[in-house]
């Protein structure tokens, strides 16, 4: 089945027209490559008010089925993004960002620097990425083909046939 999706960039610079956004065309064209039809993207600046407000509109407006997000998820005092994910989810997902980081750990110990959070609301799987267009891909490298399965499951009425082999 193929499922829509939405990338949103969170970035201060981004939003002003101050840095050009690599990440997010970065992350639409893996998703698109795996098969799920990008059909709406944004970039917002690092508002928790703005970031809320796209994720809600994505999952209950717009039914998409998955949201990426790329950047706010580090240390800096305005990466709020996991915070804003984790405030309009109804059940987090914590093995996709576990999976992530230990993806990441993987290619440098910063990694384990990474505050990605993911979780579903409604009918919407929505995943935080980081901000940087190599991170941004290892990241969802990492955990795509899961997520394909996931969403096999979140829209199911059933079983997902949960039991068979990755391919």
């Amino acid at each position: 089945m193929k499922y829509t999706a939405a990338v949103i960039t969170i970035s201060d610079k981004g939003s002003r027209g101050e840095r050009v956004d690599t990440s997010g065309p970065a992350v639409r064209a893996m998703l698109e490559e795996g098969g799920f039809e990008v059909c709406y993207t944004a970039i917002v600046p690092d508002e928790m008010d703005q970031i809320r407000a796209e994720l809600i509109k994505c999952a209950d407006e717009l039914q998409i089925g998955l949201v990426m997000t790329t950047g706010g998820t580090g240390f800096s005092p305005r990466d709020i993004t996991p915070e804003a994910t984790l405030s309009v989810v109804e059940r987090e997902t914590r093995g996709i960002p576990e999976a992530m980081r230990w993806a990441s750990l993987q290619i440098t110990p910063r990694g384990c620097l990474s505050r990605s959070a993911a979780g579903i609301r409604g009918r919407t799987l929505i995943v935080n990425l980081p901000g940087s267009e190599k991170a941004a891909r290892e990241n969802l490298d990492a955990v795509l083909a899961p997520i394909h399965h996931g969403m096999d499951m979140l829209y199911s009425e059933g079983s997902a046939d949960c039991g068979q082999p990755v391919k």
